[in-house]
């Protein structure tokens, strides 16, 4: 009697014939035991460089306009650059991600990090020092597209671990590239003696060559081009060995699968069209007001703390990473779980409504005195940024990423990142004059920005976690 070795029978290979059966292979499996897992937390460290080079100037402007003896123009200009670079890079960025591929153009962006981060941190002059933000300000908006393309497409649908749930983790990655470049600048300001203080800002900026370096080297044992992506080309033998390399799938190109042209490249236009449009105005609305409200709190917390709470520079350090670690990290990561349990639209339109009571209590606050009242500043001020964390700032990438199909996903985030780009911009030459005439009243008009996408969403009742808008069968 033979007997047959259970353990070399080679598994069932699933024919694949076009992009909906790429989607449904990859809803059937556990992504967090294969290659796939290590691209997603690969794709969150892009997210990590994004926020850490936003970031990274907050404490340091000033000590820049000094050492360059810069008029308040030109100190602007220093801080706007890294905005107009994303602003542009949020374009070109998302039509590249369609056009040639998720892979190529995530790698090329880690080499715009390293580059624009040395740069930066050696600048001799100040229109260097500009020129390296512009470039690194294109990398973080050519970043964000190919990331969430990364983190939807390298996701399950359903269950834990799911799509919507690792787009959300874009939020605390966020606020733990923050706490990181307040944790160095905190570090730096005890290490550097005091005749060296001017090299804080310098030394802050070139560590963000450091994640990006990382992600370079470990690019060829785990990094592959998206399946969705491949199989969308028409190229359905290579979307079926990025199954089997990253996933562990055994799936090979159909013998009867239609040899489809690849795509022509995609138009912002299509954003505009039926079925989209209704997506497309609710997330703009959200891209729009987002960084509106995140500019006014977050951004100038130092400054909130400093002029309305009369913090010193240790107060303000301290509290600015006491109030991102424990409202804004626990927000994010209490929105990664909401994700996969709630729809998006109801999350967002929570956290909407949370963030507008906090602001409306900042305003009616005015100029605290006492500790009570001091108190209860900073307690509003976490609220924020804890309904920041779990609401709008999980679904501001989950709602438009998961409205687009992979053919469109990076042209559609991209778009709305340079709308959020722009509202950022708006918010950093605006609210400054209004916190020079109003005061503590300005968050009356912030609190406008939070109410705003309510509406929207409550007229647009798309729901993008009901259905895989990349499996066309279910759509």
């Amino acid at each position: 009697m033979s007997s047959i070795d259970l353990g070399s029978v080679t598994p069932v290979s699933s024919p694949i014939r076009s992009a909906s059966d790429v989607a449904r292979l990859i809803n059937t499996v556990d992504s967090s035991v294969s290659h796939a897992r290590m691209i997603v937390l690969l794709a969150l460290g892009g997210v990590f460089l994004d926020a850490y080079d936003l970031t990274t100037l907050s404490y340091g402007i000033d000590d820049v306009a000094r050492e360059f003896g810069l008029t308040p123009a030109l100190t602007g200009l220093v801080g706007s650059a890294i905005m107009i670079g994303t602003i542009f890079g949020s374009l070109i960025g998302g039509w590249l991600t369609d056009r040639i591929g998720r892979y190529q153009v995530f790698m090329a962006d880690m080499l715009f990090f390293v580059v624009a981060a040395i740069a930066a941190g050696l600048a001799p002059n100040v229109w260097v020092l500009i020129g390296a933000r512009f470039v690194m300000g294109l990398g973080v908006g050519i970043d964000l597209p190919v990331a969430m393309a990364f983190l939807a497409e390298f996701s399950k649908f359903n269950g834990r671990g799911n799509k919507a749930s690792r787009l959300a983790a874009w939020c605390p990655m966020w606020y733990v590239a923050s706490s990181v470049c307040f944790l160095l600048i905190f570090g730096l300001y005890f290490l550097l003696p005091a005749e060296h203080a001017g090299w804080l800002w310098r030394a802050s900026l070139i560590f963000g060559a450091v994640p990006a370096l990382v992600i370079i080297l470990f690019r060829n044992r785990f990094m592959n081009e998206s399946p969705l992506w491949a199989a969308n080309q028409g190229d359905l033998a290579n979307a079926a060995r990025i199954l089997r390399e990253s996933y562990g799938i055994h799936a090979h190109e159909a013998d009867d699968a239609r040899r489809e042209p690849s795509p022509p490249p995609v138009r912002i236009r299509v954003l505009f069209q039926r079925p989209y449009l209704g997506r497309t105005i609710v997330a703009s609305v959200m891209n729009l007001c987002i960084p509106f409200e995140y500019t006014a709190i977050a951004f100038f917390l130092p400054s909130i703390l400093s002029q309305f709470l009369g913090a010193g520079v240790f107060e303000t350090i301290a509290a600015s990473l006491a109030l991102n670690v424990l409202f804004a990290f626990t927000g994010g990561l209490l929105g990664m779980r909401l994700a996969y349990r709630y729809p998006s639209r109801h999350v967002a339109i929570a956290g909407f409504a949370l963030q507008t009571v906090a602001l409306v209590a900042l305003a009616l606050a005015g100029h605290p005195h006492g500790a009570l009242a001091v108190g209860v500043v900073l307690l509003m001020l976490g609220t924020w940024l804890f309904a920041e964390g779990f609401g709008p700032g999980a679904q501001m990438m989950i709602y438009p990423t998961l409205s687009y199909p992979a053919t469109i996903r990076g042209t559609g985030v991209g778009f709305g990142r340079s709308l959020c780009g722009i509202g950022q911009a708006l918010a950093l030459f605006v609210l400054p004059i209004l916190q020079a005439r109003l005061g503590t009243n300005m968050f009356w008009v912030v609190a406008i920005s939070a109410v705003t996408p309510i509406v929207f969403l409550l007229i647009i009742r798309y729901e993008p976690t009901a259905n895989d808008v990349d499996d066309e069968s279910v759509a």
